[in-house]
């Protein structure tokens, strides 16, 4: 016999997968990450045995509880899997993932809906995180309902839908020991090639930082691409791939990451000047496959490291003046801009950020697990 697990599938910006409340997984660590393989699919190139859709962005998972800490609503664990991989990775946020906690919450009755608009206090416990996240829920006849419809576009997702904001807390160090985490905003890398490897040693300036995402950002231009390519052509460049992964590497060993070589951060950017009136354009690794857009929290790291004086990315940069600025972030499907507000008593520290991100719920139902991963008579006893 197969296990039922109630599920809502949805979408999270500009990625998706599987909702799940904490009572409906096992309480071990072990048991629930096979039951979350199980759903997706992993590991199969294709997940064509579960829910997953063959792409690092739509092989996650949410798992939500009502809040245990004072002035807390709710409480997120995100789970990145891998399509071909059998790994479970609660170590980093997804920001896009974190635009659908709070309608699910709704849906599921964690929390109830306060007005036209609810704002819930969302704690990501993959690394303490903090934010408010406000949805519209308008009176319907059945009662206050999260609405999904609405005039809000962001790129990567077809169509409009109800805006989402979110407004983060505390974001510096997320996984790090903190925003800069080497202790400088440029650092020169020595990067040697394993003894597989079929490039030559090389020296790159990089800026290592982290606010929401631990990131490695270097010039498009320092290893022979223009930052205009397509995610398929980098993808396709095997050798590139090679040296960003080595970069990789040497990198996190100098964040305080130690071997990363199982992890999925930090994630690695290009960065080159603007093509389409954005403030900086970029094509992001997350970690080994380019991203088609670019990640919520990435994208409010980038948008940090650009008005940091000194860093990669600052002399690339183009910003509006004043304290608050909406940095406009290119990337290959568009555009993804972060509102950053500096502090007028230090211009290089960021003391808010803010963006917009919309939300769908696309299934309700149960997704069933094979007994091999979650035995019937071992399932929660709400079950």
């Amino acid at each position: 016999m197969q296990t039922p697990v109630p599920t809502l599938f949805m979408r999270g910006g500009t990625s998706r997968g599987p909702f799940f409340l904490e009572s409906d997984l096992p309480a071990e660590t072990a048991a629930r990450d096979r039951v979350l393989l199980a759903a997706l699919g992993s590991p199969d190139p294709r997940q064509i045995d579960g829910l997953g859709g063959a792409h690092p962005l739509t092989s996650k998972a949410g798992i939500v509880r009502a809040g245990t800490a004072a002035g807390v609503d709710l409480e997120f664990l995100f789970a990145q899997l891998q399509p071909a991989n059998d790994t479970v990775d609660t170590t980093a946020n997804c920001g896009n993932m974190l635009a659908a906690v709070v309608p699910f919450a709704l849906e599921r009755g964690l929390i109830q809906a306060q007005g036209d608009e609810t704002t819930a206090r969302v704690l990501t416990r993959n690394t303490g995180m903090l934010c408010d996240i406000t949805v519209r829920t308008p009176r319907t006849p059945e009662g206050r309902r999260v609405s999904y419809d609405g005039a809000a576009r962001i790129d990567g997702v077809p169509g409009t839908s109800a805006p989402i904001t979110i407004n983060f807390l505390d974001t510096a160090g997320s996984v790090c020991s903190g925003l800069l985490p080497t202790g400088r905003v440029l650092d020169r890398l020595r990067v040697e090639p394993p003894a597989t490897a079929d490039f030559a040693a090389f020296d790159i300036e990089v800026t290592c930082i982290d606010n929401g995402m631990p990131l490695v950002l270097f010039r498009a231009e320092d290893l022979g691409c223009t930052g205009r390519e397509t995610p398929a052509q980098l993808n396709a460049d095997a050798a590139l791939k090679a040296r960003i992964e080595a970069l990789r590497l040497v990198a996190a060993e100098r964040m305080g990451l130690g071997d990363v070589s199982g992890r999925n951060y930090p994630k690695m950017t290009l960065v080159s000047a603007p093509e389409a009136g954005g403030a900086i354009n970029t094509r992001c690794f997350i970690p080994h496959v380019c991203h088609e857009a670019i990640g919520v929290l990435a994208a409010v790291t980038v948008g940090t490291a650009c008005v940091l004086e000194g860093s990669v990315p600052h002399a690339l940069a183009r910003l509006p003046d004043g304290p608050r600025k909406a940095v406009s972030i290119e990337h290959p499907s568009g555009e993804f801009t972060v509102e950053l507000e500096l502090d007028p008593r230090d211009p290089q520290k960021v003391v808010r950020a803010a963006l917009l991100r919309t939300a769908r719920l696309i299934m309700r139902g149960e997704v069933m697990v094979p007994a091999a991963a979650w035995p019937a008579d071992a399932a929660p006893a709400n079950r």
